[in-house]
């Protein structure tokens, strides 16, 4: 993957100084996903462990909307003419994208503006940082369809970033929450007006590539791998992890700026 002159056919791709941004694009429709979409996204961030250019994605909104879900004619009509060998490849493949999200070294953030509902909702989930327009509203409306709120990830990570109690709401009910509640709930980590939401997200995300990229892909990798951890296992996990920063050159850098009274320039090696 070289993202200086990557194409994607199914979302917008922006690449710059570092800083991958992602968005969807079918705002007349609130930027639904389609089987395309999704296998195109879940392929991308397959491909970004590679991509070592690449040291943050946004994943933002368009046209006012992050992310409706599935498109209700493109996959929810032939989804129930399907048989069940071939539901379950298009539910794993699902769970692929948010594997690859997670898998990828690089922070991801979500910039959610208007509609985040569904599997946008999911994407949302598998971000690292999120950051919200007041008009943001996020649902997790899979039980409003008839189907379980288990999709995608949803029982495992839901409960460890707003607690099992608010998941269970979520899920059971199918309820929306605003920018304010979500807030409240550690799910948004800041609210920013609209018309400033993307390059509140492109500077944070910045800020991260400027940073050391291998030790945040390091600490990406903790997060994923200490949730099936006991506390001594993680504690040696961590000290193993952070022996091997110790050896690369941006520790050395940061050192030497140190003793030198500057500010360290980091180079992700």
């Amino acid at each position: 993957m070289n993202p200086e002159s990557f194409a994607p056919t199914h979302f917008r791709w922006r690449f710059d100084a570092g800083v991958a941004l992602i968005t969807l694009d079918r705002p007349e429709r609130k930027n639904p996903l389609t089987f395309d979409s999704y296998a195109e996204l879940r392929d991308t961030f397959r491909a970004l462990v590679y991509a070592r250019s690449v040291k943050a994605v946004v994943f933002g909104s368009r046209g006012g909307n992050f992310c409706s879900g599935g498109d209700v004619h493109e996959i929810i009509a032939p989804l129930t003419l399907m048989s069940m060998p071939e539901l379950l490849d298009f539910t794993r493949m699902t769970g692929d994208l948010v594997k690859a999200m997670r898998a990828c070294p690089q922070p991801i953030i979500a910039a959610v503006d208007g509609v985040c509902a569904g599997a946008g909702a999911i994407i949302a989930m598998a971000s690292d940082l999120r950051y919200a327009s007041p008009e943001a509203k996020t649902a997790f409306l899979f039980n409003r369809v008839g189907l379980a709120g288990c999709d995608m990830g949803a029982c495992a990570m839901l409960p460890r970033i707003i607690g099992q109690g608010r998941a269970s709401e979520l899920l059971f009910f199918g309820r929306s929450f605003g920018a304010e509640e979500g807030k409240a709930w550690g799910w948004f980590n800041d609210i920013v007006a609209a018309d400033g939401l993307e390059d509140h997200a492109l500077e944070a995300a910045r800020r991260i590539a400027a940073g050391p990229g291998f030790a945040n892909g390091m600490t990406k990798n903790q997060f994923n791998m200490e949730w099936n951890m006991s506390l001594e296992t993680a504690i040696e996990a961590e000290a193993q992890a952070q022996a091997i920063c110790m050896q690369t050159r941006d520790f050395e850098r940061a050192y030497e700026a140190f003793a030198a009274k500057r500010t360290p320039v980091f180079e992700g090696d």
